[in-house]
């Protein structure tokens, strides 16, 4: 069977990047401005300080915000998402992300564009907002794991991974879902996420106290704009280590008793399984969290993206 593979090895001409003021958008822009890279920055509203050449205000489940921003656009991150469930109506939580995810990536592919990254999100194994605690088949999470989406913001990612690969069917478009834990930096969440967990290591549970540097992440959707691949891939990445101060084989044992483990996680290894996204995208985290030196307290956002 005939396979194209899709390559933008010499960078993309111009991306357009959704969700532009957020966490994940703001670094994405600074990574994509530090590189030389033209950017269209879609949002639903301009703060005024976004580093990208064009600011296209508006939502990105409107086709005709989306199709404006998309002139001369070759690649697209969309990183738009209301990122928690308690952050709205359960319609407006799933309908919206879904909405978005659909408009951004149809009017994407017909302005024939090839290359997108979205932003899934660990969220959608569905232990993150579950009603009740929830366990995982095995440890390390990895692909393969089974979901069990039990709240709208689970059930959205999992309905935009779904879209992504219809996309990458429909139309040919390289797709790369990236399922992100808690994005952040030492200057936001991170310290208030770490300083919880020393006293509450049971809080982080249900998102397997991983995290991400939003400068990773952004490094790693730049990766998965750019390597050569073909189809739909949806990826876990997280940094190696957790935030919490426990050894990770003793909260497992405590908070996820009883699930397999099919390697062991000595320290403070995360749980989590990137071997895909290193193989495909050549992915690792630069940036790790002093854990011990954070204080305050976290956010709802926070354990969405």
């Amino acid at each position: 069977m005939h396979r194209v593979v899709i390559r933008l090895t010499d960078g993309p001409r111009r991306v357009l990047v959704t969700g532009a003021a957020g966490r994940l958008g703001r670094a994405t822009l600074d990574l994509l401005a530090g590189r030389g890279v033209p950017v269209t920055a879609l949002d639903l509203h301009d703060p005024g300080d976004l580093p990208a050449d064009r600011v296209v205000v508006g939502g990105a489940g409107d086709p005709a915000a989306v199709r404006a921003a998309l002139a001369g656009v070759d690649a697209v991150v969309h990183c738009a998402a209301i990122p928690a469930p308690t952050m709205g109506t359960p319609e407006e939580v799933f309908a919206g992300n879904v909405r978005a995810t659909f408009v951004t990536l149809e009017e994407a592919a017909q302005a024939r564009v090839r290359r997108a990254v979205i932003a899934s999100s660990i969220a959608v194994l569905g232990l993150s907002f579950a009603p009740r605690p929830l366990h995982p088949a095995w440890f390390p999470v990895d692909e393969a794991v089974p979901v069990q989406v039990a709240d709208p913001y689970a059930l959205s990612k999992q309905a935009d991974e779904a879209t992504a690969a219809m996309m990458a069917r429909r139309y040919g478009m390289a797709v790369v879902a990236l399922r992100f834990p808690l994005l952040g930096g030492p200057d936001d969440v991170l310290p208030g996420i770490a300083a919880r967990f020393v006293d509450d290591p049971g809080f982080g549970a249900a998102h397997l106290w991983a995290y991400l540097d939003t400068r990773d992440a952004a490094t790693v959707a730049w990766s998965a704009l750019t390597v050569p691949l073909s189809g739909c891939h949806t990826l876990f990445v997280a940094a190696p280590d957790t935030l919490a101060p426990q050894p990770t084989e003793e909260l497992l044992d405590r908070f996820h008793p009883g699930v397999p483990r099919r390697v062991p996680l000595p320290g403070r290894a995360t749980p989590i399984a990137v071997g895909a996204a290193t193989r495909l995208l050549g992915f690792r985290a630069e940036h790790r969290y002093p854990v011990g030196s954070g204080n305050g307290r976290p956010d709802d956002a926070a354990a969405g993206r």
